[in-house]
């Protein structure tokens, strides 16, 4: 995460506003890094990095309770480890060295499919007070080295919480072509689909009350995704 530490370091000392503006989410800040046959076997020489709509991002984290300083830390300290049960194409992931944070490598479609979400998006994690069970969006970056450009898209990671992770389902409310591959179920901990989860007839039994959490939570986020004319 080149770079990160010098904007997340920047914001952490100037007073986050009272009230985010419009220009707010069309705002970016860019740093420009020369190294200079320093640390050069692990760094490149040159590069930068734009930090978008960085007052919107920090009031997000704020709401979804990440603290400043732990989302420095957890995304510079140590590289980040590549999870290879995920990556594919595209869209490459890489996991923080704790394991809190997921960082997506993404297109330039999506990040403009980000922007022009992303005023909704923080009206509802702010309604909601951070209650939700959408992604939630912590970070958008692009970092460009030697004319490369590279857009990542950080995430809280749902499997880096204290709970270990025993059966991993990917669902989607269909059943066509939703089943895991023999190749993918040979995995140690596989991402099986909606008819896997079918075939292993699995029910979730919850308490009465975390029942009507649950359902309140997906009431109220998929009448966002319908809003917004999101399927996911």
């Amino acid at each position: 995460m080149w770079g990160v530490n010098h904007t997340i370091g920047e914001l952490m000392h100037v007073p986050p506003p009272g009230l985010l503006m419009p220009d707010d989410f069309k705002a970016y800040s860019k740093i420009k890094i020369d190294y200079h046959a320093f640390n050069k076997d692990n760094m490149p020489s040159h590069f930068k990095i734009k930090d978008y709509c960085p007052n919107v991002f920090r009031n997000i984290r704020e709401q979804f309770g990440v603290d400043q300083s732990e989302y420095l830390t957890s995304l510079t300290s140590y590289e980040p480890e590549v999870d290879p049960s995920e990556s594919s194409g595209a869209s490459r992931l890489f996991v923080s060295f704790d394991r809190k944070f997921v960082i997506k490598v993404i297109d330039s479609e999506a990040v403009a499919e980000i922007h022009a979400i992303l005023r909704q998006y923080h009206e509802y994690i702010v309604e909601r007070h951070g209650k939700t069970l959408l992604p939630q969006f912590l970070g958008l970056y692009r970092v460009t080295v030697d004319s490369n450009e590279t857009y990542l898209l950080v995430m809280r990671n749902i499997f880096g919480g204290k709970y270990g992770v025993h059966k991993k389902y990917d669902l989607k409310g269909s059943t066509v072509q939703r089943q895991a591959s023999e190749k993918e179920k040979t995995k140690e901990l596989p991402t099986l689909k909606d008819n896997d989860f079918l075939d292993d007839n699995y029910k979730l039994m919850l308490p009465s009350d975390a029942k009507e959490q649950l359902m309140t939570l997906l009431k109220s986020d998929t009448g966002f995704l319908t809003r917004l004319h999101l399927m996911d």
